[in-house]
């Protein structure tokens, strides 16, 4: 389904959009990306979702037209500006949150009833902790390049080559340059994120996606194991083929997942 609204949620210190795939205010299922991505690069998925009349997909902040992160920013920021997006819609039947996202989405479901909770891949600490002295480092020298740089390699563990790759590429370059600004302020919040003995424990239900490719392998699926411990009771699932990029490289795969996931409830 094709975007039919952009909505503007007034949020502590600023606001945040939410790109609204379908009805304005029907069933819905609530996206939030993670680090490095946005609503934008979530539209795939939004568009290949079925079981929802409404598909939102929220822009974090720090991601524009969202305003950027304020002063004071951690975990109980995007908490507070989930739960801010949730009112505005009158019927959630799904919480999805994607890596950070995920992590922000079960502490979500900590503090508010949630029927249904979905998470791929979710992160949580000490994930990319040992990168955060370099992040630091590149935010106080406004290098955008280092940063990404760092956060490719020493968080998501890609190699040189492939990070060569990307650098050589302009366009895709200059999409993380834009993407990754808030780099270092997000991976300190997700280490300095409280670390409650039980995620998720307002969520009526909660499945957990991990992709084929990262199952029980660092930094992604060691993460997810972290995670999984946290949330008893949760169904865990794998998509086939793929890694932590899915919604890129796969939206419709994923999508397809998601929405089996969704009518399990119905």
């Amino acid at each position: 389904m094709e975007r039919s609204i952009q909505k503007y949620v007034e949020v502590d210190q600023g606001r945040v959009t939410v790109d609204v795939h379908g009805e304005p205010d029907q069933p819905a299922i609530v996206l939030i990306p993670g680090a490095m991505a946005d609503a934008a690069a979530w539209s795939a998925v939004a568009r290949h979702l079925d079981g929802w009349p409404t598909v939102a997909v929220v822009n974090r902040r720090g991601r524009e037209p969202s305003g950027p992160l304020p002063d004071g920013y951690g975990l109980a920021t995007e908490i507070e500006d989930a739960a801010a997006v949730l009112r505005g819609f009158t019927d959630v039947r799904t919480l999805f949150g994607w890596s950070y996202g995920g992590l922000i989405a079960l502490h979500l479901a900590n503090i508010r009833p949630v029927p249904h909770l979905i998470a791929y891949e979710p992160v949580m600490a000490p994930f990319g902790a040992a990168a955060l002295p370099d992040l630091r480092r590149a935010q106080d020298d406004g290098d955008l390049d280092a940063s990404i740089t760092v956060a490719l390699q020493q968080v998501t563990g890609m190699d040189d080559a492939t990070t060569a790759a990307l650098r050589a590429d302009t366009a895709t370059w200059s999409e993380l340059r834009r993407l990754g600004a808030p780099a270092y302020r997000e991976t300190l919040a997700i280490n300095e994120a409280a670390r409650p003995a039980v995620l998720a424990a307002r969520a009526a239900r909660v499945d957990l996606v991990v992709g084929e490719r990262n199952r029980g392998r660092a930094p992604y699926g060691t993460s997810f194991d972290d995670v999984a411990r946290h949330v008893p009771g949760a169904v865990v699932h794998e998509l086939t083929g793929q890694g932590h990029l899915a919604h890129l490289d796969a939206p419709g795969h994923l999508a397809s997942l998601v929405s089996r996931l969704g009518t399990l409830d119905t």
